[in-house]
């Protein structure tokens, strides 16, 4: 076999190889970022406690872009956009943390507030009780 048939060849071999190493590594790239399906998972069991926690109605707009950013990370998913998809659960996670706890707070806030006026009407009664009529 002449050399210019050999080197023609084995040049012909390196860009199959070549191809085939693209190919490898793509196929390898998409194999390694899965759908973050348990990632929203837990952006979803957030945003039900948040709910559950009255973020509707103490916290509505952290409970609003929670669930946003939520449909968002379904939509990437279902698109096969595994990076958004995450990015997006991880998001719509913390803003639904954030709803549930500025509604906690704003319970607790709320409860303490009647727990006072509740006790100034007591002293109020316990003071005109004490006092001699007149």
């Amino acid at each position: 076999m002449p050399l210019s048939k050999l080197s023609r060849g084995v040049a012909h071999l390196a860009r199959g190889a070549s191809l085939c190493a693209a190919i490898f590594i793509g196929v390898a790239g998409c194999a390694t970022t899965p759908i973050p399906n348990e990632k929203i998972a837990v952006a979803k069991a957030s945003v039900q406690r948040a709910e559950q926690a009255g973020a509707p109605e103490y916290a509505p707009v952290e409970m609003a872009s929670a669930r946003e950013k939520l449909a968002r990370a379904e939509k990437a998913a279902a698109d096969h956009e595994a990076q958004p998809a995450t990015q997006w659960a991880e998001q719509s996670n913390a803003d639904a943390q954030l709803a549930e706890a500025t509604a906690q707070e704003k319970r607790s806030r709320k409860a303490a507030m009647e727990q006072d006026a509740n006790l100034q009407a007591l002293r109020f009664l316990a003071q005109r009780s004490t006092q001699p009529n007149q």
